[in-house]
């Protein structure tokens, strides 16, 4: 009898865990209202400008905030992924997932990381990231490749065709800065502006 109470006492447990999991993260998807719709796939994309990438998906986040995790219109779920640069946008095409489509205007930086919301690496070009802007959003997506370099040589083409852009305007109507990424003794990191 005592083994059944203990039973159903850690169910009960786990059950209210996965509760409190759930619940603050539907509180984080309300909060982050303000942030809308993603822009939509095209049907057809423009050449490619490199072979895909493949990896994982990681994370968004607010730019800036490499722990602040973006969770509303499916941004929060990591996947596996491939990382597909035209010269119309970037596509983030998730596996059981609905593909991410950035185009070229909205992208203001692509750089590496030692890490982002749900992945460390421990080494200072261990995750691409991708910063964009979603209406008022300034965003940072983050995606590990699975080969090194393939991926030096996808950032090297991205970097490339955002020179084509030209800067971007920032909500305010000034020009986007570039972030340099300071890193910390801990792997945390932040903008310097």
């Amino acid at each position: 009898m005592d083994r059944v109470l203990l039973t159903l006492a850690l169910v009960v447990l786990v059950l209210l865990i996965f509760g409190g999991l759930w619940w603050g993260w539907r509180n984080r998807a309300r909060r982050q209202g303000d942030i809308p719709a993603l822009p939509t796939v095209p049907a057809v994309s423009g050449p490619q400008l490199t072979p895909p990438l493949a990896g994982v998906y990681i994370s968004t986040t607010r730019a800036g905030s490499w722990q602040d995790r973006v969770v509303v219109h499916g941004l929060g779920r990591r996947a596996k992924a491939s990382l597909e640069l035209a010269d119309d946008g970037v596509l983030i095409d998730r596996v059981g997932e609905d593909p991410i489509f950035l185009p070229m205007a909205v992208i203001t930086t692509v750089a590496t990381a030692p890490g982002i919301a749900g992945k460390v690496m421990g080494m200072p070009a261990g995750v691409l990231v991708l910063t964009w802007r979603n209406g008022e959003a300034l965003l940072d997506s983050g995606f590990r490749s699975d080969d090194p370099d393939e991926q030096d040589t996808w950032l090297a083409a991205a970097q490339a065709a955002l020179v084509g852009h030209g800067p971007q305007d920032t909500p305010d109507g000034g020009p986007t800065a570039a972030p340099s990424r300071a890193s910390h003794e801990d792997g945390s990191q932040e903008d310097e502006r």
